[in-house]
Formats: C-alpha cells, sequence, structure tokens
C-alpha cells in the first residue's frame, strides 16, 4: 500500500468521493501542511485533505489525479464551491517524491497545465481532523457538499 493526500476543498466531499474509488483501500479526513500540532483554533495554514491509502498494483497516482480533476475546479485558487479561504485550496501532498513527480508531469501534460492552480508539495505537517470530520457524509448524508451528487458516489459500488 502507499499513501497520497489530497486537498480538494471541503474534506467531507473529497473523503466521500475517494473512499470508493478503486484501489483505494482507506482515507482519513485531515489538515496538510500547516503550522500547528493540533486542530484546535484557526487552520493555521493547513490545507482541508484526505489521506489516501491505495494499492498501486489497482490504481496509478495518474488515475487517481484524474478522478480528482472530477471533483475540483483546478483552476480555483482558495475556493471550491461556496467555501472560500486557504484552507480550501487545492492540492497533493506526499512523502513519496515519486508521487510528486507523478501528478507534476500529469498537470504539466495538459494543455490548460498552465492554468491550473493545484499544489504539488512534500507533505511537511499532517494532522487528522477531529472525529466528527471522519466519514461525514456517509453518516450524515444530507451535509452541505459542494461536490454535485450525481459525481459524488459516480464509483460507489
Amino acid at each position: 500500500m502507499e499513501e497520497i493526500v489530497f486537498a480538494g476543498g471541503c474534506l467531507w466531499g473529497v473523503q466521500e468521493f475517494m473512499k470508493h474509488l478503486p484501489g483505494v483501500v482507506v482515507t482519513e479526513a485531515g489538515r496538510a501542511n500547516g503550522a500547528s500540532d493540533t486542530t484546535d483554533g484557526e487552520y493555521d495554514g493547513y490545507a482541508e485533505c484526505v489521506k489516501t491509502q491505495f494499492d498501486p498494483a489497482v490504481v496509478s497516482v495518474e488515475q487517481l489525479m484524474e478522478y480528482l480533476f472530477e471533483i475540483i475546479d483546478p483552476y480555483s485558487i482558495n475556493q471550491q464551491g461556496e467555501d472560500i479561504g486557504e484552507k480550501y485550496r487545492t492540492g497533493v501532498y506526499s512523502t513519496n517524491v515519486q508521487h510528486l513527480q507523478l501528478a507534476s508531469k500529469f498537470i504539466q501534460s495538459r494543455i490548460d497545465a498552465h492554468r491550473i492552480a493545484i499544489e504539488v508539495l512534500p507533505l511537511s505537517n499532517y494532522v487528522k481532523s477531529d472525529e466528527e470530520h471522519q466519514d461525514r457524509l456517509t453518516l450524515r448524508p444530507n451535509d452541505y457538499c459542494h461536490i454535485p451528487q450525481n459525481i459524488l458516489h459516480k464509483y460507489k459500488v
């Protein structure tokens, strides 16, 4: 198994979408690349994210990137849907340099690469979100989500 972290706006929807993808084994809602070690108070530069454990024999980083592009506006800076602020930025984070190289190559291969606002960075800090945010849309399916319902469960079996 390998691990990569995706930020795509509100983590509730990103986790609900990602957990149903082929090859994804475990997801966890969290915060990436911020300054503090707790979830208390403000976000301190963190991006809301989903730690995604996947089986590389079933799904590649490039395929995961394709899936991510189904649920985000890749041109938007610090906003996805109605959610606005630095914590809603889009990003790909990993401690595996190869993951970052593959994600960057995926973005650069697109004809719209010059417009894409997704940061691709080493995972420098990660904090798991509180339990109330884990699998939030599975437990409370009527809560707000910026991802349209027909896309949110597109891969749910």
